[in-house]
């Protein structure tokens, strides 16, 4: 059923706090600094070869590339207009795509797939075609895959979309953010609402079955009547999906952030106010409350998987597809195999030395205890399907840490729960992150002097 109960303010300024969005368990800066690419090799190949053929794999490839500096960004990408750099890059990718090959020893079925950025569209049609192409020419593709890419309205071109589209692609994201003039101008992403409803258009006319948009509340200069505009000039273009994000202001992680003048970031108060008018623009519009800022509409299939109870949240965010298995490929990309994962090195210049020297360019990483592997699946259970059973044996640890935030939460009215499991109540749907940190076991633990999560709201 869709999520129409209106959130009540007080809880939102209460549980308005620094927590992960917990697209992996343990979170990134829990992992370790350096893991053996020997360790790495072995834990890849056993998992690919349990996982390959029951479920196929995953492959996220991050193309960092952006031709001019969105200064909210707080992604990994790489700033310039020289497009020469595409052909060094797809080079890295292939050798790296052949060192995993090496470690496979049956061909690889690929369940899906994500172009994620910087910005993918920034490379040309050809190109994007020759890495493909490159990657399904020794692959086979799952009779139930999901082919997604992140676009960007103003240079995703018809060559673009019809390529994509003869190679399987049914699924497109673009990145919207918000429509007004002097929002995009401090942020430095100039695209009229004329040039998001084309780039709809042409995916729709090519085929593309789901298109997405990405928006962002707590920008510079946004006001309610602002985020009002946007979001109704968003309905009315009718994406099957829409990720309305928080603003995560982190100038410690993205130095682009730095640039803003803090006078300009909407006050703690507004941006509440900002959170709750959109999400009741988007209940009121028909659009399903997926969890954790994604919105869907009824015929979408992040929707039927959400009803059917076969949602799952990975690095990419929420998908229909749980293989078991997600190999990342391509400056800083992440890895996870379920009991393990692996992040590329960061710089372009460590990855290409990595890489075009015949090494998997792994950077850091982590290997899951028994623990942790229990307290993740609780906290997967309770982002896709916002109820979780609780294991025996985990009791002890439970009862010391989870359950007296439990206890806490119910009395906020968000979750019910017993010694048996827990379930999200109509308010808790939308406290989604704060009911998962009562599992986070890391969360609390010393990590140095620096703020490292943004705030949930």
């Amino acid at each position: 059923m869709m999520q129409t109960e209106a959130v009540n303010p007080l809880l939102v300024r209460k549980y308005n706090q620094p927590l992960p969005r917990y697209t992996s368990y343990p979170t990134v800066p829990f992992w370790n600094d350096k893991l053996e690419v020997t360790e790495w090799k072995s834990i890849f190949t056993q998992k690919f070869a349990e996982q390959n053929h029951i479920n196929g794999i995953s492959l996220y490839i991050h193309l960092p590339f952006c031709e001019s500096l969105c200064t909210y960004c707080g992604c990994n990408k790489k700033i310039t207009t020289n497009h020469s750099v595409e052909e060094e890059y797809l080079k890295a990718i292939e050798k790296e795509w052949t060192l995993y090959r090496q470690l496979m020893k049956q061909t690889p079925v690929i369940r899906e797939l994500h172009l994620g950025g910087g910005t993918p569209t920034f490379f040309s049609p050809k190109n994007l075609k020759r890495l493909l192409d490159f990657i399904l020419k020794s692959s086979i593709i799952h009779p139930h895959h999901e082919f997604s890419i992140e676009g960007h309205p103003n240079n995703t071109t018809a060559e673009h979309l019809k390529m994509l589209y003869i190679l399987g692609f049914r699924r497109i994201s673009y990145g919207v953010q918000d429509n007004d003039p002097e929002v995009q101008r401090v942020i430095n992403r100039i695209q009229p609402i004329e040039n998001v409803q084309h780039a709809t258009d042409m995916a729709r006319e090519t085929g593309f079955m789901s298109v997405n948009y990405d928006l962002i509340y707590g920008l510079p200069l946004q006001t309610l009547e602002s985020i009002e505009r946007t979001i109704k000039e968003v309905i009315e273009l009718r994406p099957d999906r829409i990720a309305f994000y928080s603003y995560a202001h982190v100038p410690w992680i993205s130095k682009a952030q730095r640039l803003f003048d803090e006078d300009d970031l909407p006050d703690a108060e507004t941006k509440v106010q900002l959170y709750l008018e959109g999400k009741e623009l988007l209940a009121k519009a028909g659009y399903a409350d997926i969890g954790m800022d994604h919105f869907a509409l009824p015929h979408d299939e992040l929707y039927k998987a959400k009803e059917a109870g076969k949602l799952h949240r990975n690095f990419m965010g929420y998908t229909t597809q749980n293989s078991g298995l997600l190999l990342g490929l391509g400056v800083s990309s992440i890895s996870d195999t379920g009991n393990a994962f692996a992040q590329n090195e960061k710089t372009l210049h460590d990855y290409y030395a990595a890489v075009l020297h015949g090494n998997l360019a792994v950077k850091k990483g982590y290997v899951l205890s028994e623990v942790d592997i229990a307290f993740k699946k609780y906290i997967l259970d309770i982002s896709c399907k916002g109820t979780t059973t609780f294991k025996e044996e985990d009791l002890p640890v439970l009862r010391t840490y989870t359950f007296p935030k439990l206890e806490e939460l119910a009395e906020a009215g968000l979750v019910e729960w017993d010694e048996s499991g827990v379930k999200l109540k109509a308010q808790g749907h939308y406290f989604i992150r704060v009911v998962c940190s009562a599992f986070d076991l890391y969360l609390n633990s010393a990590i140095g002097s620096k703020p490292v999560f943004s705030k949930a709201i």
